[in-house]
């Protein structure tokens, strides 16, 4: 396969379905991380609640709660992470029997029609995907492994009020740190899944990607959730 190759055999609808596609996913991360909205959202609410959750942490001379909340945080990325690896083993077994895999889908009669080539490419821009989201979970759990050991170094609850109060914004930052990071991974994981429509149909990885953003920014802007947390 070489690229100059797929790219000729890509239709327009193609491009236009892989560049409404990057621009949602950017968009919406720019959307939703680092403009006004994202203060009104859970990614900012999450954040203040992080920061409470350390300052309530120093006035505590026994710490092993916060331990093991850590350590449960620690676990949900830990799931993801080896999932994923597990979804990167599935979709390069899946190029090692692609012939196979096409004439599956031959006798739908929706099905859009492309060469060998096209739909290696799609598996290379999935499997990019989960490769992407396997980064993001290992480096969230790395993150949390630091945030043990900031708990393991806070100052007791006597120490002077501005120290405790430098430590615990200290402790926020890096669990919203790692928070963000698990946020993209699972991210990643909702445009992938719009991602496997592309195999089907252009039109069809257009339509999902739309539905997968106005989900995403429901559930963080407009949830339930978010007006039970502010509240």
């Amino acid at each position: 396969m070489t690229l100059p190759n797929v790219f000729t055999e890509l239709a327009t609808l193609d491009y236009v379905a892989l560049i409404w596609f990057f621009t949602c996913w950017i968009g919406y991360s720019f959307l939703s991380e680092k403009t006004a909205l994202t203060h009104r959202g859970l990614v900012g609410l999450s954040h203040d609640y992080r920061v409470e959750w350390a300052k309530q942490m120093l006035t505590r001379e026994v710490r092993i709660v916060d331990s093991a909340l850590v350590g449960n945080l620690m676990s949900s990325v830990s799931f993801y992470a080896n999932t994923t690896i597990y979804i990167i083993a599935g979709l390069m077994a899946v190029m090692g029997t692609l012939g196979k895999t096409m004439s599956a889908t031959d006798f739908l009669p929706f099905t859009h029609s492309a060469d060998r080539e096209v739909w290696e490419l799609k598996l290379l821009l999935l499997l990019a995907i989960f490769i992407f989201s396997y980064f993001k979970f290992t480096w969230a759990l790395r993150q949390l492994n630091l945030l043990s050991i900031l708990i393991g170094a806070a100052p007791p609850v006597n120490d002077p009020a501005d120290k405790l109060e430098k430590f615990s914004h200290r402790m926020g930052i890096l669990n919203t740190l790692a928070g963000d990071e698990f946020n993209r991974g699972i991210r990643a994981y909702y445009f992938g899944l719009a991602t496997l429509c592309w195999f089907i149909q252009p039109w069809l990885f257009i339509a999902m990607t739309t539905a997968i953003t106005l989900v995403l920014y429901r559930r963080d802007f407009l949830s339930n959730t978010l007006k039970a947390l502010r509240d």
